[in-house]
């Protein structure tokens, strides 16, 4: 009987010994820097038409600290049912974004107007990340790039 529990206990703890053996604290960090755009982590959203308020819009970059400023290349599409100056000002002028050292977030202004809106136009505006100085990955890794655009769609 006592062989039998030995023999339990060898095969139950000693993969669990050897688990706990193999396990290391250094670990390979995961080193994929990119930058990526979102609102309250989602990659598109809505606004009221009735809104009357500036809003900025964050685009992060997840790397390690940088000693060199990076460069974020980056377009404004609005669609045809939506018009500057009279549906929203777009107070972040030009196509770039400037990450200085020590910056992880830098945002794209847009300051909302009370509209009445044709519901049978495209009434969005798409912020997509374009590219970068340093070649950084644009959007999350992976195949999907996801968080490269947010969409805002004006309801």
């Amino acid at each position: 009987m006592k062989n039998n529990i030995k023999n339990l206990l060898s095969i139950c703890i000693l993969p669990l010994v050897l688990l706990a053996a193999s396990c290391s604290k250094e670990q390979v960090p995961y080193d994929n820097p990119f930058f990526h755009i979102n609102f309250e982590n989602k990659s598109s959203i809505e606004v009221l038409s009735n809104r009357k308020d500036t809003v900025d819009y964050k685009v992060y970059l997840s790397a390690q600290l940088q000693f060199e400023p990076i460069d974020l290349q980056y377009e404004v599409k609005v669609g045809d049912g939506l018009q500057d100056g009279r549906d929203f000002t777009l107070i972040t002028t030009g196509n770039k974004l400037t990450f200085p050292q020590g910056i992880f977030e830098r945002a794209i202004r847009i300051a909302w107007k009370e509209s009445v809106l044709d519901p049978a136009k495209d009434n969005t505006i798409t912020i997509r990340l374009i590219s970068n100085t340093r070649n950084f990955t644009m959007g999350m890794p992976g195949p999907d790039q996801l968080q490269r655009q947010l969409i805002i769609t004006k309801k």
